[in-house]
């Protein structure tokens, strides 16, 4: 056997050469294989959280809720911006080098004669990290779908279902009802299965009952409700009231935190959370690029809205913000995406498109995009009114409108984990 890397980033690189030419691989048989040959077991209990939209975001607040309530907290979360040590949180710190290196070692030790993609891999070895660290509970988000994505491996104690939409059709399905399913495919029988979709797939629904989980619903087993100043979540046993708004901003951010609730709910004997430990983690709670807006001005938001229901999400929020005299977008976005149905809602926000090139072979050419866009002019428009302009990198595509915009205009970064994390290094490489 070849001598195996000693760094993070020859360990990455590996792992990428060695799957190169494909990029998924549906099917658990592998991963379970390897998983039991690592003896990966988890002493603590585990939620699992998948879902279109808002997985994320769940994730987040429920690792904030439980640090401050002083319990050491394992978290897996994808995909990384600037890091690929973003994706494992020990107690909210990202993990080592070091402890990565060890991980990948110890799925590489016993793969043997099994092919793993990147994804499958990694996943074995964040989990395998967080499983040996001595976590009172550990938090995993599901990648793509539910039933076959790797961390699907593990069974859950509680599992979470946040939105479900439209997305990844060429693996889930192109209807609500089939991805609804896929998204199910976490559940177990005898477990609570927690869904905050307000309208969920009836396939979600029957699944939870043809295996025996314990389905709580919001609407039905959990809800919510608020003013402008506070809100409440109200449980099948539990009741928080007065509540402040998560730090979170955005439309959807209740629905995610009254999910995380009720998993608090669900685990309040192992896992008591009070009152002020809640209010303090929804106060508190950070997550990178989910309608996340920069200080100073021109105002600029960075959101990895990347579907039609996150792009209407998004819109919804913009439209919130007040008046602001242009608004920029710099945007990428993958090819096998609903392009249409994620420009369509944004279209009469945005006055001057940046568009870029990402940083992949899915990725939508940028002079493509642009001719799509251009169309979007309206009638009448003015000179200097509205612009399409095509970039090679989401570097150049907000360097472009950072030079334009002014302070009474805004920025908005959007389209693909790919675009934000393109803006992010930008911003990060310019500080230094």
């Amino acid at each position: 056997m070849s001598t195996l890397p000693t760094t993070l980033p020859d360990w990455l690189a590996l792992l990428e050469s060695r799957h190169a030419e494909t990029h998924i691989d549906m099917g658990l048989d592998r991963v379970r294989t390897v998983k039991e040959r690592m003896q990966l077991a988890f002493s603590c209990p585990v939620i699992m959280v998948a879902g279109t939209n808002g997985k994320g975001s769940t994730c987040a607040m429920l690792e904030a809720m439980l640090l401050q309530s002083g319990y050491r907290v394992g978290l897996y979360i994808k995909p990384h911006f600037l890091d690929f040590n973003e994706r494992a949180r020990i107690n909210g710190e990202m993990a080592s080098n070091e402890a990565l290196v060890e991980a990948f070692n110890a799925v590489e030790a016993v793969r043997g004669e099994v092919s793993l993609t990147y994804f499958e891999f990694t996943t074995l070895a964040i989990m395998h990290l967080l499983s040996k660290a001595g976590v009172d509970v550990a938090i995993l988000e599901v990648g793509l779908g539910g039933r076959l994505d790797a961390v699907n491996v593990v069974d859950a104690d509680v599992a979470i279902v946040t939105s479900i939409d439209i997305d990844h059709t060429a693996y889930l399905g192109d209807t609500r009802e089939e991805i609804g399913f896929e998204k199910a495919g976490i559940f177990r029988p005898g477990k609570v299965a927690i869904c905050s979709d307000p309208v969920p797939p009836s396939t979600l629904i029957q699944h939870a009952e043809d295996i025996g989980a314990d389905l709580w619903l919001l609407g039905r087993d959990f809800n919510y409700q608020g003013d402008q100043q506070q809100w409440s979540y109200g449980g099948r046993s539990q009741r928080r009231n007065s509540l402040a708004y998560p730090a979170l901003r955005g439309a959807n951010q209740l629905l995610n935190a009254s999910a995380a609730l009720a998993a608090l709910e669900v685990l309040r004997m192992q896992l008591p959370c009070g009152a002020q430990e809640v209010r303090a983690g929804l106060a508190m709670v950070e997550l990178p690029g989910r309608f996340q807006v920069l200080p100073g001005r021109p105002t600029q938001v960075l959101d990895v809205a990347h579907n039609p229901h996150a792009a209407a999400t998004l819109a919804q929020n913009l439209g919130n913000m007040g008046f602001h005299r242009y608004t920029y977008a710099v945007f990428g976005i993958m090819e096998d995406k609903d392009i249409d149905a994620v420009i369509a809602p944004m279209a009469g926000l945005v006055d001057h498109w940046c568009v870029a090139d990402l940083d992949s072979p899915r990725s939508a050419k940028a002079a493509e995009l642009a001719q799509k866009l251009a169309a979007l002019k309206p009638a009448g428009a003015k000179e200097g009114d509205f612009s399409v302009t095509a970039f090679a990198n989401p570097g150049d595509a907000y360097a472009n409108a950072l030079g334009r915009a002014e302070e009474n205009d805004r920025i908005v970064v959007f389209g693909s984990f790919y675009t934000v994390a393109g803006v992010m290094a930008a911003r990060k490489n310019s500080l230094h």
